[in-house]
């Protein structure tokens, strides 16, 4: 397995989109570092909920311990250049059996998804997940933190057709949203994202990533 590097990340980003040739990808360097933080074990399979472009599924398959990444979303803005499998869904029920895969990740997705619909999908990665959840999101304790975050959102998200309408999640709606879906936080990280004035305007700690465990 490759040292989580931003050489090695932006090497693999790179062969799917030229962004990151003259910008180097230390946001998503410092969130695979995050995940690898809070990773339990080597897991054959796992399920990348709400994968985007794919670039990170992607990078997750080749940096962390996992034999192999699928990646699914409600739309297809997958590169053609992916290697990883990537799937389309309604948004409702994932397209597998029951414990299909021995984790999933769900990465800067939950909150964009609709406050109605968080329990729901929640427990349909239980249904079809039969391990640990790796989740790296926001953390908002104010209204100036969902402020910050929004902006950041626009940053990371326009240049790809992202998502940018957005409800954040406090510690507490973290912990009632796992224990909801039968899980419990077991493992939290928190890396250095930004330094400088940028870690001034958008502290450090609006960036956490979190492993579930079944509860």
């Amino acid at each position: 397995m490759t040292a989580i590097t931003i050489g090695a990340v932006a090497d693999i980003l790179e062969q799917h989109t030229p962004l990151y040739r003259n910008r180097p990808p230390v946001y998503q360097t410092v969130m695979l570092a995050d995940l690898a933080q809070v990773w339990k074990v080597h897991h054959a399979n796992l399920l990348d909920v709400g994968g985007g472009t794919g670039v990170m599924a992607q990078a997750m398959q080749a940096l962390l311990p996992v034999d192999k990444v699928t990646a699914i979303d409600v739309v297809d803005r997958y590169f053609p250049t992916l290697s990883v499998e990537t799937r389309v869904y309604d948004g409702a029920v994932l397209p597998f059996a029951d414990a299909s895969f021995a984790a999933a990740t769900i990465n800067n997705v939950m909150h964009h998804v609709d406050l109605d619909y968080r329990a729901g999908l929640m427990r349909e990665i239980r249904r079809v997940v039969d391990g640990p959840v790796y989740i790296k999101d926001h953390v908002a304790i104010s209204k100036l933190d969902h402020a910050r975050l929004a902006v950041l959102d626009a940053i990371g998200n326009i240049p790809f057709g992202g998502q940018v309408n957005a409800r954040y999640l406090s510690p507490a709606e973290w912990d009632a949203l796992a224990r909801e879906a039968g899980y419990r936080i077991a493992a939290t990280s928190s890396g250095t994202y930004r330094s400088g004035i940028m870690a001034r305007i958008f502290p450090n700690r609006l960036e956490a990533a979190f492993r579930l465990d079944p509860a």
